[in-house]
Formats: structure tokens, C-alpha cells, sequence
């Protein structure tokens, strides 16, 4: 049974514009481009590459055959030489898809195909773990606080710095380390961020771009439907239909412990995770830089203090 939201979503889905990254090419030099694509695809690969028996004797053709890549396509020979002449020919969707299934196409290959035939590239399944790299990288940058999202705005990761600004967030569920949850649900965060407004404005508007390029993500459709249950500012904001994802900027806050802490930020994508985003805060004036280097040494502190009572 779909939910509230899942039925609104698919309503406003219908009716919404894709507002994300559009790729524009030529259309000669994009039917061009997909023509040398496919050929070349085809010509890198072997029979025993796809399944196929190996070929007996010498053969002239270099990769698999036409009609082996329309077979297994499921399209006619014909249309597949008119596509690799770059013939006014314009693939559904599904036609891509079934090329890219055929010629064992990498996901960015797959996106390259999708482009080149005038289409929005097919989703990625949802980055669920930081790589081991990025993990070690934020715990390089402290002091600075750093931390790892991924579109829902989970927190994947956060070096210790960044955990104490946070009000201990690693000590808390991991449902719990999201900021929107944190934003709207937790009472701890009342007060807490000077400019309230800006940033969960920001926060929600932030995830109304990603929920368009991740609209079969069951755990986003989820959290969406959460908020908007259980917040009327959540909701006043998502439907107020804001777009934008913010790349840097100030956060001033109240610190419970250390007082005022104003921090610029800037968010980094890895480029093989394009659905993560790395978070580094650093302090703005002197006061703050003195707030953090305060609340570094009361957390080392307070974790000395709890492995002696364990």
C-alpha cells in the first residue's frame, strides 16, 4: 500500500520538470558520437565476453558481430547498422538500456550512451558506504570538523571534531545522525543554529534536488513522509518547492558547551560518488577558532574519562 507521500509524489512527479544537470549536444555530432560509441563498444568485446560460444577459425571481424550485439539487444540488424551510420535514428530509453545491457557497459559508460541518445542517465543505486579513503581523510583533516552526507542527508561519517560540534551525534542511533531529522525532530537542536531559518531552508531545499534524481529511493520517500508527519515547518518548507544546493557559506551557532562558533563551510563530491558530499567546517574569526580548540579538548577529555569507568 503506498503511503500519503508516495502518492503525492507520483501526482507532483508527473507534473515537475527535471530540474537536475541537462547535457546538450548537437544533434549531428551527438548521433555521430553514438555511432563511433557503439561501434567501438562492440569491437572491444569478444563472443566469450557476453556469454557467446568462441568463434572457430580465423575471423576478419574484429569483436562480436552485428547481428550477435542485435540479438542479444533484442533489436533488428537493420536498426543497429542505422545507428552506427548515425542515421536520424532516435532510441527509446529502453532500446539504450538494452544496448548498454548487450555491450556490458560500465554504469559511467551507460550514463555516456543515455547522453549521447538525448536521455536523462538511469539511476545509480545509493552510496550506502564511505570508502575506506574518505573515511581516513576526514579523520586527516581534524582539528577541522569534517563530516560525509549522502543525498538524504545522512551523516556516513564525522571526525571527532565534527561529532562534538554536533552535540556527540556518533553516540546517538545511527536513524538519528540525519540533518533534517536533527533539524526538525530533535529538541536538542532548538537554538542551536543562529540563522535557523537559512539553514534548514537550505537543508530541505537541498533534498528536493536530490528526491528528483532519486525518485525510486523507498528509504528518501520514507524520511519525506516522517518529516512531513512530524513537522509542520518540514512540510511548510517542502512545499514551498525551493531548488538549491548550497556549496559554501557560514553557519554561526550556539554551542551548549563553548558559546558562539561561527564556521565557513565547503562541500566536496567525490568524483566516482557523486551522491556523497564531504563537509569541511573551519572557524571564521579567532573566537571561534578558540570555541573549537576548547571543545576538542573537552571531548578528548570526556572520552579519557569514559574508558577509565569501562
Amino acid at each position: 500500500m503506498c503511503s500519503s507521500w508516495d502518492a503525492r509524489y507520483q501526482a507532483d512527479r508527473a507534473e515537475l520538470p527535471y530540474p537536475g544537470r541537462v547535457h546538450t549536444t548537437p544533434p549531428h555530432r551527438g548521433r555521430h558520437e553514438l555511432a563511433a560509441f557503439l561501434r567501438a563498444r562492440r569491437e572491444a568485446l569478444g563472443p566469450t565476453d557476453v556469454g557467446l560460444p568462441p568463434r572457430i577459425g580465423a575471423s576478419r571481424t574484429p569483436g562480436l558481430r552485428r547481428e550477435e550485439v542485435a540479438t542479444l539487444a533484442g533489436v533488428s540488424v537493420d536498426y543497429l547498422v542505422r545507428l552506427e551510420q548515425a542515421r536520424d535514428v532516435r532510441p527509446s530509453a529502453q532500446v539504450v538500456q538494452s544496448l548498454s545491457n548487450a555491450l556490458k557497459l560500465s554504469a559511467d559508460q551507460t550514463g555516456y550512451l543515455f547522453t549521447l541518445a538525448g536521455h536523462r542517465a538511469p539511476e545509480r543505486p545509493a552510496t550506502q558506504q564511505v570508502p575506506d579513503g574518505i573515511g581516513a581523510l576526514i579523520d586527516d583533516i581534524g582539528p577541522l570538523p569534517a563530516m560525509v552526507l549522502n543525498h538524504r542527508l545522512d551523516i556516513l561519517a564525522a571526525n571527532e571534531m565534527m561529532a562534538a560540534l554536533l552535540l556527540d551525534i556518533d553516540e546517538r542511533p545511527v536513524p538519528e545522525r540525519n540533518v533534517l531529522r536533527m533539524c526538525f525532530l530533535d529538541n536538542r537542536f532548538d537554538g542551536f543554529y543562529e540563522a535557523r531559518d537559512d539553514v534548514v531552508r537550505g537543508a530541505v531545499a537541498d533534498l528536493r534536488a536530490a528526491w528528483v534524481n532519486h525518485s525510486h529511493d523507498a528509504e528518501l520517500a520514507a524520511l519525506i513522509d516522517e518529516l512531513e508527519r512530524g513537522s509542520a515547518e518540514f512540510s511548510r518548507y517542502w512545499q514551498s518547492r525551493e531548488v538549491s544546493v548550497r556549496s559554501r557559506g557560514d553557519k554561526p551557532m550556539n554551542h551548549p558547551r563553548v558559546g558562539p562558533v561561527t564556521v565557513t563551510f565547503d562541500v566536496l563530491t567525490p568524483l566516482g560518488d557523486p551522491d556523497l558530499r564531504l563537509i569541511v567546517y573551519r572557524p571564521a574569526d579567532a573566537q571561534s577558532r578558540s570555541a573549537l580548540d576548547e571543545l576538542g579538548r573537552l571531548r578528548s577529555h570526556r572520552r579519557q574519562r569514559h574508558l577509565r569507568t569501562i
